[in-house]
């Protein structure tokens, strides 16, 4: 009999992929189940649709781990003639957990992306958006020179500050601050419609990243203004850069080749689709410096520009955000399913489970989720 359980499996994907590097959108974890079950085998998919949730119990599963979670966006039902709750319904009475890793395995190292990058062939270098772990803000706060040292005290009190063996460090600098209240605005100094100058201080400090929400709400609570000025910047080396988590890759292709080939490529690399990939530029243009973002990522079109590099691997891509990505001179674009650029990500996550859980067995299951099931071109 196994000796590991539900919150085993759960504990060795949460070290993989940290649950703090998801987006504050994302519902990641156990989605149904009790961490206490005993696992005896495991299964990996990159969605949990009916026909997997089914073929799940038909296998004898304890444990489904998925990419996409199943219940990302509000639901009021979970009843069994619902879509989802069909799902939900089938696995618990199949005895089947089900448990997602979504952008936290995009951005983990390694991760979705780390996959896609090697199986377009390029060595994965920096994330298109840095996602870091256990990092450093420095912030900036302005604040009148009477109300400084109650701030200091009670951001300091919650975690600012500390660097090293040393604690209330800060930097202060005086200058001259404005502003302009208006109808509706309650000024703790100043008069509504009067424009007020007065003597600040600028007070600078360091906090690990993930006190950001709390010190936030301590500044804001704390400080005697309506409206305090601040800033956060994140903080980190371009040494460690290259290694850093986050969304996407950039990296080098070990020999420049023609754009037609590496679209060719990506297309006999990535898991079959009926619609294979499609792309954009000029087929003779070589390519070296790639970048890719598993899933849709169209939302890196303008950081991608910003990248030098000679093109881009995604999915999802809509008319107009690329039609004014090329006006803009971005670089090529290959468009592929985002159910191929993901799914490999399962064979990733079957090598961790089986180095970590040796004793229990971990399959894939290879139904293919992605919803495009014909594509057709005009005989003339």
């Amino acid at each position: 009999m196994s000796d590991v359980t539900v919150g085993d499996i759960r504990r060795i994907l949460d070290e993989a992929y940290p649950p703090a590097l998801a987006e504050s959108w994302d519902k990641v974890g156990l989605i149904c189940g009790d961490p206490t079950e005993s696992v005896k085998r495991v299964g990996l998919a990159l969605d949990c649709t009916q026909a997997v949730a089914d073929k799940a119990v038909d296998m004898g599963l304890d444990m489904l781990i998925i990419h996409h979670p199943l219940l990302l966006r509000g639901v009021t039902s979970v009843a069994a003639d619902e879509p989802k709750g069909k799902v939900i319904h089938t696995l618990i009475r199949g005895g089947v957990a089900l448990f997602s890793a979504h952008t936290n395995a995009d951005s983990a190292r390694p991760g979705v992306n780390d996959k896609l990058a090697e199986l377009v062939g390029i060595t994965a270098g920096r994330p298109i958006a840095t996602r870091l772990l256990g990092g450093m803000d420095k912030w900036g706060v302005h604040v009148l020179p009477k109300d400084a040292a109650y701030l200091k005290k009670m951001l300091f009190d919650a975690g600012a500050g500390a660097i090293g063996d040393y604690r209330e460090c800060a930097f202060e600098i005086e200058g001259t601050g404005q502003f302009r209240p208006v109808e509706g605005a309650n000024p703790a100094e100043g008069d509504v419609d009067k424009l007020f100058k007065s003597l600040e201080l600028r007070i600078e400090f360091v906090a690990p990243r993930n006190l950001r929400a709390r010190l936030t709400s301590v500044l804001r609570e704390a400080h005697p203004y309506e409206e305090p000025a601040f800033d956060i910047v994140e903080m980190h080396s371009a040494e460690s850069l290259e290694n850093a988590t986050g969304l996407g890759r950039v990296g080098e292709l070990p020999e420049p080749m023609r754009l037609a080939d590496f679209v060719q490529q990506v297309a006999n690399n990535l898991p079959v689709t009926e619609w294979g990939v499609r792309a954009t530029g000029d087929p003779e243009q070589m390519v070296s410096r790639v970048a890719v973002s598993s899933g849709s990522g169209d939302s890196f079109l303008n950081d991608v520009i910003k990248l030098g590099v000679d093109v881009y691997v995604t999915s999802d891509l809509r008319h107009h955000p690329v039609d004014e990505y090329l006006r803009e001179g971005g670089p090529a674009v290959i468009d592929t399913a985002h159910w191929a650029s993901e799914f490999p990500w399962t064979s990733q996550a079957q090598e961790i489970l089986q180095d970590k859980a040796p004793q229990v067995e971990v399959d894939v299951i290879s139904i293919r989720t992605d919803p495009w099931t014909m594509s057709a071109r005009a005989v003339n």
